[in-house]
């Protein structure tokens, strides 16, 4: 699985606003709403939140990728979020999270789900392409950039 492939370029956000857990939640489900059919917002937020409850998503080194399943989509779906001035999101290492990729998936399938968690977390490990990512301007900038990561690795 390749995340370019899944993640729309009008799925990136440059410049969250909110500075807590739950505001970046709802702004990163509120670009979903923005491609997709999802109804109720709340009720992703909701399922976001729960799985946060479990353990947080914010995996250290500024970056956090939320998940969550519905059954308001038919696939999975990626948005992302790039926080210029940090969010407090209880990352594991206590530090600030500015790179968000959120994940949503139907409720009975977790097997992409499980590959585009392993495949963004093998794109994240690399210290210098996530600084490369938070300087990018604009959504075509990082979508080229994960592109070319990508392609480079396979």
């Amino acid at each position: 699985m390749k995340i370019h492939e899944v993640l729309e370029k009008r799925a990136i956000k440059i410049g969250i606003e909110a500075t807590d857990k739950e505001g970046a939640l709802k702004e990163l489900v509120g670009v979903l709403s923005g491609i997709r059919n999802i109804g109720d917002q709340k009720a992703i937020v909701k399922a976001l939140i729960e799985r946060e409850n479990l353990g947080s998503t914010g995996i250290g080194q500024g970056i956090a990728i939320p998940h969550g399943k519905t059954d308001r989509v038919t696939e999975l779906v990626a948005v992302m979020g790039i926080s210029h001035r940090g969010v407090n999101f209880d990352a594991l290492d206590g530090e600030p999270v500015y790179v968000f990729f959120l994940l949503v998936t139907p409720k009975e399938a977790s097997g992409p789900h499980l590959k585009a968690l392993a495949q963004i977390s093998r794109l994240l490990r690399d210290s210098y392409f996530c600084e490369l990512i938070r300087k990018c301007k604009t959504a075509e900038e990082v979508h080229e950039l994960i592109k070319n990561e990508e392609e480079k690795k396979h």
